[in-house]
């Protein structure tokens, strides 16, 4: 992908994001998470049945980067199971740790493959993973 395509998927997600605006309806799990380095601070709601996402929306107030990446992902795991959510999130934290991934499994997120060259630029990245794997741990716990 090159860097002009890349920076267009991810001023398209920042400026136009997908899903943003919270619900808060019954059913759906919340989680946040911030950038203690930062502004970044963001709310994901999950609505999962028969383990599968249904649904999922985000609000909060964060860099292009953290509001590109959890756009995407969100757009990325509604319809998908729980497994396939899990296998989503561990290809795109090897990309962004340099190790092994599925490019054509991971799609716009490679707009993110070099995100290891600014290393204070990871956790802006990696902000919605913590997020929905918050949510998924909720939904694994039982609680």
């Amino acid at each position: 992908m090159d860097s002009e395509l890349k920076r267009e998927i991810i001023l398209d997600n920042y400026n136009s994001p997908f899903h943003k605006g919270l619900k808060n309806e019954k059913g759906y799990i919340k989680a946040n998470t911030n950038n203690e380095s930062c502004i970044d601070n963001i709310d994901i709601e999950l609505k999962i049945e028969n383990g599968k996402v249904v649904d999922a929306t985000f609000d909060g107030e964060a860099c292009a980067i953290s509001t590109s990446a959890t756009s995407i992902f969100l757009r990325k795991i509604i319809g998908k199971s729980v497994l396939e959510v899990k296998e989503l999130i561990k290809n795109y934290e090897n990309l962004i740790d340099e190790k092994p991934y599925d490019e054509e499994l991971l799609g716009e997120l490679m707009a993110y493959d070099t995100i290891y060259m600014q290393p204070n630029r990871k956790h802006c990245a990696l902000l919605p993973v913590d997020t929905i794997n918050k949510i998924l741990k909720e939904v694994e716990s039982g609680d």
